[in-house]
């Protein structure tokens, strides 16, 4: 026991001083003080130290013995590196970690940065409806007012007659399409139908030797007329696909611009006379700051009318040019087509879509018709 002891004292008698070296041997006294604490800790004690376990925080590594000097103390929070916790019962260190914080840490933020996101979307909803309840009642107002007649209306009586006869001239042009449209189903089915004939005609020749003759002359007549039908009926096709491009695109896209300049004069319309309700008001601070915004938005309403104002103006004018130009061409066409059809000019005929530069389907193609395709 005596050699245990002094096995013990000795492992505790080699000083490490700050810098890890061996140092000179303490006191005698040092040994004495060192055996009398190893006898006095028995096996419960030595237990509940386990079990409790230094804290790390507070406790300091101690070199050199019990007695040794203030260079071998190495206080904890000096150690870098991750915490550590005992556990008595496995006899084992387990590290913690601070990656449960920095994570909460992160997802807090993500989440505050999504909610700040969110609502910043729905300000902006919020604003834009707004602005648009606000513009809606406006405008409902100043047309309820012009309709019995309380409000004024800003009228160019120049643009306004243009758009008149815009929308006239569309209406006649709409029939003009209809009645071609008419024409064109009317003379297909003549031409089946003199097709039809000339084939009857040419099977009752070979079945009827007496009336041969008369019967191959009626069939060949029919053929003929056929082709001039079919070169006819592709140069009406053109003159309506013409038509219905120059009425329901040319037309309609002018007419489309229109209707926004109509929108934005009713918009204008509708901010002046605001305005005009309060300039005819109080002039106090609060009344003079609305009057500022009103001012403002009928500024920026004025410029949008006059800017569509003008977009009306060119484009009626182009229509206009694109009209004369479009309907020469095809009312042209349509007259020359139908007197050298009538006339049994098939030279003129052909002549006619060569110089419009009509290509005709040939004859026992799959294609479906034009009229079929509408």
């Amino acid at each position: 026991m005596t050699d245990s002891i002094m096995s013990k004292a000795a492992t505790m008698e080699i000083p490490i001083n700050s810098n890890g070296d061996t140092g000179t041997l303490p006191e005698d006294d040092s040994l004495e003080q060192a055996a009398k604490l190893q006898w006095s800790l028995d096996e419960k004690d030595l237990q509940q130290v386990m079990v409790s376990g230094p804290n790390l925080n507070e406790t300091s590594i101690v070199s050199g013995g019990y007695g040794g000097t203030a260079e071998g103390i190495i206080p904890t929070s000096s150690i870098k590196g991750p915490a550590v916790r005992y556990n008595a019962e496995f006899n084992k260190r387990i590290p913690v970690t601070g990656l449960g914080s920095n994570m909460h840490h992160s997802s807090s933020s993500s989440s505050m940065t999504a909610e700040e996101t969110t609502r910043g979307v729905a300000v902006e909803k919020l604003e834009t409806m707004k602005k648009w309840g606000l513009n809606t009642y406006k405008c409902t107002k100043q047309m309820i007012s012009e309709r019995f007649g309380r409000g004024s209306r800003t009228v160019d009586l120049e643009l306004e007659a243009q758009i008149e006869v815009l929308r006239d001239t569309k209406r006649k042009y709409e029939n003009v399409l209809r009645l071609a449209r008419a024409l064109t189903n009317h003379f297909y089915n003549m031409v089946q139908t003199q097709h039809a004939l000339g084939d009857t005609f040419a099977d009752l020749s070979q079945k009827s030797p007496e009336l041969r003759d008369e019967f191959g002359y009626n069939a060949e007549t029919q053929k003929l007329l056929c082709k001039n039908g079919e070169t006819l009926l592709g140069a009406i096709n053109f003159f309506v696909s013409s038509i219905n491009t120059l009425v329901n695109k040319t037309m309609e896209d002018t007419l489309m611009t229109i209707k926004m300049y109509e929108n934005a004069r009713l918009e204008f319309d509708a901010y002046r006379s605001d305005l005009e309700e309060l300039s005819m008001g109080p002039r106090d601070a609060v009344a003079m700051a609305r009057i500022d915004a009103a001012q403002q938005q009928y500024q920026v309403q004025k410029d949008k009318y006059e800017r569509l104002r003008s977009d009306v103006t060119i484009k009626l004018k182009f229509l206009e040019e694109n009209k004369v130009k479009v309907m020469h061409k095809q009312l042209l066409l349509f007259h020359n087509a139908i007197s050298a059809y009538f006339a049994g000019n098939q030279q003129q005929l052909e002549q006619t879509l060569k110089q419009f530069n009509i290509k005709l389907r040939p004859p026992g193609a799959d294609k479906p018709s034009w009229l079929e395709e509408q």
